[in-house]
């Protein structure tokens, strides 16, 4: 099984930058495609952005061109760097994989493993 492990979110003025970092273990890593999710209080959680087993990348419209996921294979590591942090990015943040093959990454019931999640506050 794979665990996960998020780390890197803090408190931030709009306009700055994150990089979310989820360290992963389990021999599987490589065959695993991984998705960012975040929550914010009150609300669904709602996808942000998945990279596929290969490197390919979806990103919901709401972060396009602001928030890049990647990943290291080597150091069994997923990334999601944010720029741009808008108040309305304010959320936990979940790191989130799975073995199986899948046409439906940007939603939640496609992923197996979840991490515990890690704290974005940015304010105005």
């Amino acid at each position: 099984q794979v665990q996960l492990v998020e780390s890197g979110g803090g408190l931030v003025q709009a306009g700055g930058s994150l990089r979310l970092s989820c360290a992963a273990s389990g021999r599987t890593f490589t065959r695993s495609s991984m998705g960012w999710f975040r929550q914010a209080p009150g609300k669904e959680r709602e996808f942000v952005a998945t990279i596929g087993r290969i490197g390919s990348t979806d990103y919901t419209d709401s972060v396009k061109g602001r928030f890049t996921i990647s990943r290291d294979n080597v150091k069994r590591m997923v990334y999601l760097q944010m720029n741009g942090l808008k108040p309305e990015d304010t959320a936990v943040y979940y790191c989130a994989a799975t073995l199986r093959w899948s046409d439906t990454l940007a939603t939640e019931s496609g992923y197996d493993y979840w991490g515990q999640g890690t704290q974005v506050t940015v304010s105005s």
